[in-house]
């Protein structure tokens, strides 16, 4: 099923975007950003989200970034937005001109995690396969779109019910740049359950 074609909404539209048939483009504005508390002790709840509403208890998502990223964390990639105290994402945050950090964030009840390993900066394009089995979930990546690796498995508090998911792009500090969104598909749960024995 092509994500374009569920109706997705946005949550703070940019002021710079653009919406084909087959790709989003969104124009990334600066000190955008989701995060919340931990840590840091602030909370950043404006960066741009596009994404539709499902009671779908088992399915995947897939999609293509494609990102001309350079200034510190600016970022791009996939998202739960349910409300600001309880969302996750997943993305590559430019850290400088030898590494960026591929990672999540999981919220829950107002408190967000980070998730993270370096890879190189000349890396600018990942996909990634998001996944749901009722309240819980599964984060994976690809560089070409075949092979998917996990990223991390995690439980949503507030996720057990009818939920809303997509695509987004900010950038914290002062960055600006273009994100590429395609090959947005939702289709079967591709998280396929472990069989596990304990003796």
């Amino acid at each position: 099923m092509d994500f374009l074609k569920c109706n997705p909404k946005w949550t703070r539209q940019p002021r710079q975007m653009q919406i084909g048939e087959e790709k989003v483009v969104i124009i990334t504005e600066k000190e955008t950003d989701l995060w919340a508390r931990t840590y840091y002790g602030f909370q950043n709840d404006n960066a741009p989200v596009f994404q539709i509403e499902t009671t779908d208890k088992f399915f995947s998502f897939v999609v293509k970034t494609e990102f001309e990223s350079a200034c510190r964390f600016d970022q791009c990639g996939v998202v739960m937005y349910l409300d600001s105290d309880n969302w996750f994402k997943a993305s590559i945050e430019y850290e400088d001109g030898k590494i960026q950090r591929l990672g999540s964030v999981v919220t829950n009840h107002g408190y967000s995690d980070w998730a993270t390993t370096d890879i190189p900066s000349d890396i600018k394009s990942m996909w990634y396969r998001f996944s749901r089995r009722n309240s819980d979930y599964c984060i994976e990546c690809s560089e070409d779109g075949i092979t998917f690796s996990q990223m991390r498995i995690f439980h949503m508090w507030e996720g057990a019910e009818k939920i809303t998911y997509g695509i987004y792009a900010c950038s914290p500090t002062e960055g600006s740049y273009k994100a590429t969104f395609s090959n947005m598909q939702i289709m079967e749960c591709q998280w396929e359950l472990d069989s596990v024995c304990c003796d």
